[in-house]
């Protein structure tokens, strides 16, 4: 039996009118929640055989919780997916879990059957139940939940965990910190996330709290590697929520948003913060703000958390004491072994073998607080000897605001290096350069960044991170190889090719942005004619963007193969969207076919002429300068405008669908030309691409400018 069911139980007795479990619209008490966890588990029962486990792929929401709890008491093994995974992952862990049944609240098509036992509001829409064509997979007795964690490698591999001793971490965390800090928990993590499920949910009704949980996008996650942290900072504040779990880039967005603010979360009694290890400069801002921080460690192994800072027991330089429940050791060379995790093996693999070699890296206070050093195969040694964990020294690096992830290297070299993803687009060179130096003064000379440079973000859609943020080493050492080769030759700074056209098109980006129908336009100041109008030259120069890659491609030197491939890559993407300009263009009012049978303007003509022109007379690869500027900065400026064009106009979002679709922040398409323009090493190609690039930015332009503009709104319905 569950003892977090039992406790449910018991205060459904008791207190049945005390609030359990609510989100933004929706709320229960416990003696509604035991109620709604017996129904739900009898319809699960009734739907779903004990002889494969049951997949959950639902968004944060109270219904997750009740469908969690509700598979626990009907005896069935839950195997909760992570809404970052991608396809492929999320594919892998139904074949390895080997899951028969799927409950689904994001399913395309209607469901076999629904669960009717969750009530409306408790969740975006009452999940549909599915039958899977699921291979057996054999797994260890008493299984209860299987978590996905990603590790260091691609594939996800399934960790085996009982109920009770998902149950035990709960209790010992009750126990550590007491109940009387149990009010409102407010789930930021997704609730796959074992951390948030176990640490987070189970804890807080255990201890007589009410669990408040909210769609991600709604507390700022819509784009949960972009936060926006504003919202997450209001959303707790609006809640009143008195506890939360956070990861230490989450609470970097939050601590920078209350500083900027000056705004505070009066309520809040206790974040625990895991998942890598926090710089004590970010905890030392937390206490500036009045934020009750405290740092943990845990693994998926250990169902969740192995040693929290509390906060009657604290010292920010630790992990805080190991939970009372938790049997471990300290190895020869540091290693922390525990002797009675709950892990009893991975799915499809052989029972979990005692004692558990973590694989982490530690040392004791006086007062027997664990210091987490990093991981055992992360090490890096020097040229001259050292031994320097890459945690501690990326630790210091994410402590400045300006840095939302970074990668150390320096394997067998005199001095290390940093691969840097800015945490804004507004964080220039100066500003990362300025951060680093920073985060230096704190370190040792021999732990210093001498080398660094600036990339991308590290996402699990692009493979470079793990589910829950931390990347992924080897993979991106191997990704990122020739610019860290490259970084070696100078101290400082390294720039790639796609930073040097970046920066030495700066002015003619400036030019663009200070154009007067862009400048109006991100206002929301344009007529609905106007709208019509720009889209009109949209699908002129779009209609050509096909045309022309098929032309850079007939021709592109043979030896340029990788430019040949890509190439086709666009052409795939790229084919029929002049299509939807035209649809935006009739659904706005504007007349279609006059648009598809008509002339552009002359500007518009002079743009798309000019890149003709370049890729038959000059140089083929010069076409990738074009794509800079119409699939790369300009983007930047179409999401905003989209929306503020469509906010001042009351049009649908069916007169949008080009600028949305092509005005979202596609980091990952972005990424792929960041990464492709990393392998252009001929300079001719590269001075022509910035050449190109700085012409199509003033052509482009000079296609807005000659747009009639009013500004004037006179069509606002």
């Amino acid at each position: 039996m569950s003892a977090v069911i039992d406790a449910i139980s018991a205060r459904a007795r008791t207190a049945p009118q005390t609030p359990a479990l609510a989100s933004a619209d929706w709320q229960c008490s416990y003696g509604t929640l035991d109620t709604l966890i017996a129904e739900t588990a009898e319809q699960i029962k009734a739907l779903c055989t004990p002889a494969a486990p049951v997949a959950v792929d639902m968004g944060n929401s109270p219904a997750w919780l009740i469908v969690d709890l509700a598979l626990a008491q009907a005896g069935l093994t839950s195997v909760p997916l992570p809404p970052f995974f991608t396809p492929q992952q999320r594919e892998h862990a139904l074949k390895d879990s080997g899951a028969g049944w799927l409950i689904s609240d994001s399913a395309p098509h209607p469901a076999p059957a629904v669960l009717t036992a969750l009530p409306p509001g408790s969740g975006a829409r009452r999940p549909g139940v599915q039958r899977l064509a699921g291979c057996r997979t054999p797994l260890p007795e008493g299984t209860a939940k299987i978590t996905y964690t990603s590790g260091s490698t691609g594939a996800p591999k399934g960790v085996c965990l009982p109920q009770d001793g998902m149950e035990q971490v709960a209790r010992s965390l009750v126990e550590a910190i007491g109940s009387d800090y149990a009010g409102v928990h407010f789930s930021v993590l997704p609730l796959a996330v074992l951390l948030e499920n176990v640490a987070g949910l189970y804890t807080a009704l255990l201890a007589g709290g009410c669990c408040h949980i909210e769609a991600l996008d709604r507390i700022g996650f819509a784009n949960p590697f972009m936060p926006d942290f504003k919202v997450l900072a209001e959303r707790l504040r609006a809640r009143r929520a008195t506890s939360a779990i956070m990861v230490p880039e989450i609470l970097g967005g939050l601590i920078s948003v209350l500083e900027s603010t000056g705004e505070s979360l009066p309520d809040m009694r206790l974040i625990a913060v895991g998942g890598a290890r926090v710089a004590p400069q970010l905890l030392d801002r937390a206490k500036a703000l009045g934020l009750p921080v405290y740092q943990g460690y845990g693994l998926s192994e250990a169902a969740s958390v192995v040693a929290l800072n509390t906060p009657a027991d604290h010292d920010a330089a630790t992990a805080g004491r190991v939970l009372p429940h938790v049997a471990f050791e300290l190895d020869d060379s540091g290693e922390i072994i525990i002797h009675n995790p709950a892990f009893l093996g991975y799915a499809g693999g052989k029972p979990a073998s005692v004692p558990f070699h973590t694989g982490d890296l530690a040392t004791l206070d006086a007062h027997g607080r664990l210091i987490i050093e990093g991981r055992k195969s992360n090490l890096l040694i020097s040229s001259f000897g050292r031994n320097i964990s890459p945690e501690w020294v990326e630790s210091e690096l994410l402590a400045e605001p300006q840095i939302a992830q970074a990668l150390v290297y320096g394997e067998a070299r005199p001095a290390l290096g940093a691969l840097i993803v800015p945490s804004g687009f507004d964080v220039d060179d100066a500003a990362l350069a300025a951060a680093i130096a920073r985060a230096n003064e704190r370190l040792p000379a021999y732990a210093r960044i001498r080398h660094w440079a600036k990339t991308m973000p590290f996402t699990p859609a692009n493979g470079l991170a793990t589910g829950n943020g931390r990347p992924r080493r080897k993979a991106i050492l191997q990704e990122h190889a020739k610019m860290i080769e490259r970084s070696y030759e100078t101290p400082g700074q390294s720039l790639s090719f796609f930073e040097r056209l970046v920066r030495d098109t700066a002015e003619e980006q400036q030019a663009l942005r200070q154009v007067p129908q862009i400048v109006d336009a991100m206002q929301g100041k344009i007529s609905r004619e106007t709208y019509i109008a720009y889209l009109t030259e949209a699908y002129h120069h779009v209609k050509h963007t096909v045309p022309l890659m098929q032309c850079a491609r007939a021709h592109m030197p043979k030896e340029k193969a990788h430019l040949i491939a890509a190439l086709d890559e666009y052409i795939e993407e790229e084919t029929g969207h002049e299509e939807w300009i035209l649809r935006d263009i009739a659904n706005a009012g504007g007349d279609a076919e006059a648009v598809r049978n008509g002339q552009p303007r002359f500007a518009t003509e002079m743009m798309i002429s000019y890149a003709y022109d370049t890729i038959t007379r000059i140089n083929p690869v010069a076409f990738f300068g074009m794509v800079f500027v119409l699939e790369g900065t300009s983007t930047q400026l179409a999401t905003a405008g989209a929306r503020a064009v469509q906010e001042k106009l009351g049009l649908g979002d069916n007169c949008f669908t080009y600028l949305t679709s092509h005005g979202a922040l596609d980091l990952e398409h972005m990424k792929f030309f960041a990464n492709l323009m990393s392998q252009i090493d001929d300079p001719k190609d590269q001075d022509d691409i910035v050449h190109m690039a700085k012409r199509m930015f003033i052509l482009f332009g000079n296609v807005f400018a000659a747009i009639p503009h009013n500004t004037e709104i006179q069509d606002a319905a």
